[in-house]
């Protein structure tokens, strides 16, 4: 199979932002305005100013967002099918689509693929690039995921059963576990879809996209957009304290006046 990248390992990186249309949570979410410019545009610009990232790619189903992602320097060689962009489509059927694309239409697979979410929009490149380098320098390593440091552990939280609270982890042999102290256990971690990679070779291989060793990566604290709140959020946040990534944009691309809300 064809490589175009340096040979070294994770010398040939592609990132993929998935970008789906119907969202249910956010409608319209992937070219909602953020300051100015589509939420997508923010993952466009951190893969594009990234060092290690040699393309960067949309897996979406939508005209409207192919155009959107075209205008922010993203390519779209390809629409995804319909049955691969349902609510509950998992991750792997996007990568595998687009694994697939490459390998029969261009005869090729990169070494790393960096899944860089819509929904993590608020990213520093220079840590991307710090990812791409730790995965690349462990070939023991499955993939990467990025994570940030709970700030209660997972012991602590309850759940409902028949009106009465209830502790969610039964095997627990500490009497009221959930009343203690959060240094009681050991540090817990969120996946926060700052940065996943994969490697595009295992994942044909297995139908799996993380495996067995999945490298942890922390991040700083980041916002998710998962409710239309989250998106007030981010404006008050970049307001208060500005963003590289709305520099880029800024500097390159003029202000969008409206939300384009064809195909939501």
């Amino acid at each position: 199979m064809k490589r175009t990248g340096s040979g070294a390992p994770g010398g040939n990186v592609i990132a993929i932002i998935p970008a789906r249309s119907g969202s249910k949570g956010v409608p319209g979410k992937n070219i909602r305005l953020v300051s100015g410019y589509p939420l997508i545009a923010y993952s466009i610009a951190a893969a594009k100013l990234s060092k290690k990232i040699h393309r960067v790619i949309v897996s979406t189903d939508s005209e409207t967002i192919a155009e959107m992602a075209k205008r922010y320097g993203a390519e779209v060689p390809f629409l995804r099918p319909q049955h691969l962009a349902q609510d509950q489509s998992p991750d792997i059927d996007f990568v595998v689509h687009a694994l697939d694309w490459m390998r029969i239409h261009e005869n090729h697979e990169p070494d790393l693929l960096v899944n860089l979410r819509i929904t993590t929009p608020l990213r520093d490149p220079g840590i991307i690039d710090a990812a791409i380098q730790s995965l690349a320098s462990r070939p023991d390593a499955t993939s990467l995921r990025s994570v940030h440091p709970l700030s209660e552990p997972p012991q602590k939280m309850m759940g409902i059963e028949h009106g009465f609270l209830v502790g969610l982890f039964p095997h627990e042999t500490r009497q009221e576990y959930f009343n203690l102290p959060r240094q009681s256990f050991p540090p817990a971690y969120h996946p926060n879809g700052y940065v996943d990679i994969y490697r595009p070779a295992f994942v044909m291989k297995n139908n799996l996209l993380h495996g067995p060793k999945i490298l942890g990566f922390i991040t700083p604290v980041t916002t998710e957009i998962d409710q239309p709140e989250d998106l007030q959020y981010l404006e008050c946040q970049i307001a208060r304290n500005g963003h590289g990534l709305l520099d880029y944009l800024t500097n390159h691309y003029i202000r969008e006046t409206k939300n384009d809300d064809r195909g939501m």
